[in-house]
């Protein structure tokens, strides 16, 4: 099921300076769910397991299934979403995880995606949305009038956001050839996934008007473009600041209440 997974030496750089000990494999199959058998393998290559669970007081009383079993003892890493690489801290130390499903994509986007899951077991506070959220989650389902689907894709947007702040001045340090490491590869690998945004973020507020991308899908799309620096539209400017940097969840959850309270009035 795992395979230690050969680091280029950019990846092998971003690992020293962000995740000494991180574990880095290559995975058989698409998961989210360790079942306990492969947890028996997946512990053979980590000192330790410790299966992150939340408290029922965390889940709203109407949520996705997948997040109410997150939330669980089920040993789950990553959330519907997160893409062909996740990365965890339930393992002592560090793990990220590549998934199969990324088989044919270019070897530099699937190094940058490497390099951002290692800069981010260094600097995000949590390793789903769901944590950094916790006993707030329930104040951000009241705050929207999404259905409990849109309202987990706005948490996760909301916290790729958050992150994005944390991890942006480590990419952009890449490109500059006196910072150490100088990684211009991986820098580069980052400005292209910019600049390929950049198009679908400037039509955003259109769409939304018309009708044609949900608020959920929005926020999804602004988000993303955060840690690549991009001008946001509003209401998701106000994401890409250190007031949202200092108060985390808390600064969340009051954006949405005055976003939403703002679109249902027309302001």
């Amino acid at each position: 099921m795992f395979e230690p997974r050969t680091l280029s030496d950019d990846l092998e750089a971003v690992r020293r300076a962000h995740a000494p000990a991180a574990v880095v494999l290559d995975c058989a199959r698409d998961f989210e769910t360790i079942e306990p058998a492969v947890a028996e393998q997946l512990g053979l290559l980590v000192d330790g397991l410790d299966p992150f669970s939340a408290p029922d007081e965390w889940l709203p009383a109407d949520v996705p299934e997948v997040l109410s079993r997150y939330a669980s003892d089920e040993f789950t890493v990553g959330l519907p979403g997160d893409g062909g690489v996740a990365w965890t801290r339930q393992t002592e130390p560090p793990t990220v995880f590549v998934k199969p499903r990324l088989e044919g994509s270019p070897e530099s986007f699937v190094d940058f995606l490497v390099a951002e899951a290692l800069v981010e077991t260094d600097v995000a506070p949590a390793e789903s949305f769901f944590a950094f959220f916790g006993e707030r989650y329930p104040e951000l389902a009241a705050a929207t009038p999404l259905s409990s689907a849109d309202t987990f894709q706005l948490g996760a947007a909301l916290y790729d956001a958050y992150v994005g702040r944390l991890t942006r001045p480590v990419f952009e340090a890449w490109g500059d050839p006196e910072h150490d490491p100088h990684l211009p590869a991986l820098h580069d690998a980052w400005a292209d996934a910019g600049e390929r945004l950049q198009p679908r973020l400037d039509g955003l507020p259109g769409e939304v008007a018309r009708g044609e991308t949900d608020f959920a899908a929005a926020a999804e799309l602004a988000c993303a473009a955060v840690k690549h620096g991009l001008d946001l539209p509003d209401p998701f400017a106000a994401l890409d600041t250190a007031a949202y940097e200092r108060n985390g969840a808390a600064f969340a959850v009051r954006w949405a209440e005055k976003t939403f309270d703002a679109l249902a009035t027309g302001e």
